[in-house]
């Protein structure tokens, strides 16, 4: 009677005061890239009734159980949270971990208080604690960041096929806090802050958004993000409970879970994963609590893209830095290019007018029929055509560079007509 009592009570307090907006969106400041202006666009309406709510949730239940009879704990792999939902509504539950397990941690062994043994500190601090009897990682201070050590602290063990899981618990009930969480995936070459992707969510809200920002394959260098994949209001993980994440990458698919359901399924990102960190910016007094990682060599099987998909321009781009062609032909020992070379070169111009910023350095070759005084001069002219021929269909001529290598990197043997045919070619390096 007492605890009811107490419940109407702060019930009553917070609807007579109401709550400041500026309250609810205090924690948004951490990190620029969690966007404030989605946060904005949602009403004060319903971050008020959700602070309400959530407080009256606290009253009744609390997570660690110090005051009150701890919280059931959820069991990942058999409850159904019905907060998320697909868009779609279809519920796709595809994910498979990697058959080959490069590290993990149950944190069995633990000292509560002390750093985790199986980690590396990048930034802030963390901590052994237990909740609910349970061990596990506290990212404290609303700053915890961390990386395990993998292989002695190598930082090229992921590869690009692998799986991340993990538990997560954070209680966000009443509405008082909006942590930042990260998993970051990092070349080997780049620090923190430098992903070539990062999956990223906020616990403002009663239901969270989950987004992803990562390097497509065009981009040079390994922490360009320019692409973008988002879905909104997905899932309740503030709740004071254990979520289970996941995380499949397999060559180009990012693919993310929630409690078993993909929310993110990107298809066509850069490779070139090394290592990864788990970043919280939670409240100082509150911490963000970690358990059960596992890393996998393995992913979820890449399904196949057809033609329509991905041109060949851009699944060789893809694969391997360049476009190789033997299909754009010039007047023999001249530099005029032949009519049906230009199906050709449009496919380059398409390619180049959907990625603007890539360059790439046109490399004329011949065979070795006849002098380097004569083929030298001669592939540098047939490139340069190439170059002109694009910018007359709308591309970027600072994005070109026209270079004639002559005959001097044959990629098949001279003594053949088969072979000479191959070595006369038009190559597209991207830069």
């Amino acid at each position: 009677m007492t605890k009811r009592f107490s419940i109407i009570v702060v019930c009553l307090v917070l609807v007579a005061t109401g709550i400041s907006a500026q309250g609810i969106f205090k924690r948004i400041g951490q990190r620029v890239k969690y966007r404030v202006e989605s946060e904005v666009e949602r009403t004060v309406d319903n971050a008020v009734d959700g602070a309400v709510e959530g407080v009256t949730d606290a009253a009744t239940d609390a997570v660690t159980g110090n005051d009150e009879e701890p919280a059931p704990e959820a069991d990942p792999a058999t409850t159904t949270d019905p907060g998320v939902t697909n868009t779609t509504g279809a519920v796709k539950s595809d994910f498979v971990r990697g058959s080959v397990i490069m590290f993990q941690d149950d944190m069995a062994g633990e000292q509560v208080g002390e750093f985790p043994s199986k980690w590396d500190l990048v930034r802030g601090n963390a901590e052994i604690a237990t909740v609910n009897g349970v061990k596990c990682i506290a990212l404290i201070d609303g700053d915890g960041w961390i990386t395990p050590l993998v292989k002695g602290g190598i930082k090229n063990y992921l590869g690009d096929v692998f799986t991340i899981e993990y538990d997560m618990l954070f209680d966000d009930r009443p509405k008082d806090g909006a942590p930042g969480i990260e998993l970051d995936i990092m070349n080997e070459n780049e620090r923190q802050d430098n992903e070539l992707f990062t999956v990223h969510y906020s616990m403002t809200y009663d239901k969270q958004t989950i987004d992803c920002d990562y390097v497509r394959p065009t981009e040079e260098g390994y922490s360009h993000r320019e692409g973008h994949s988002s879905a909104r209001d997905v899932c309740v993980i503030n709740d004071g409970r254990w979520h289970h994440f996941a995380l499949s990458f397999n060559k180009r698919a990012i693919k993310f879970y929630v409690d078993g359901k993909r929310v993110i399924n990107v298809p066509n990102a850069k490779a070139g994963a090394g290592w990864f960190t788990l970043w919280s910016g939670g409240k100082d007094d509150r911490p963000t609590y970690v358990k059960n990682v596992v890393v996998a060599k393995g992913a979820v099987e890449l399904y196949g893209r057809t033609e329509t998909d991905m041109s060949a321009v851009e699944r060789s781009i893809q694969e391997t830095g360049k476009f190789v062609t033997n299909n754009i032909l010039f007047k023999t020992g001249k530099a005029d290019l032949l009519p049906e070379s230009m199906e050709e070169i449009k496919k380059i111009a398409d390619y180049m007018k959907k990625n603007p910023s890539v360059r790439f350095e046109v490399q004329g070759h011949t065979d070795n029929q006849g002098s380097d005084a004569v083929n030298d001069p001669l592939s540098q002219k047939r490139a340069e055509a190439v170059v002109k021929a694009l910018v007359s269909l709308g591309c970027d001529e600072f994005n070109l560079r026209a270079v004639g290598k002559g005959s001097h990197e044959p990629v098949a043997p001279n003594t053949t007509d088969e072979g000479r045919a191959k070595n006369r070619r038009v190559e597209f390096i991207k830069k």
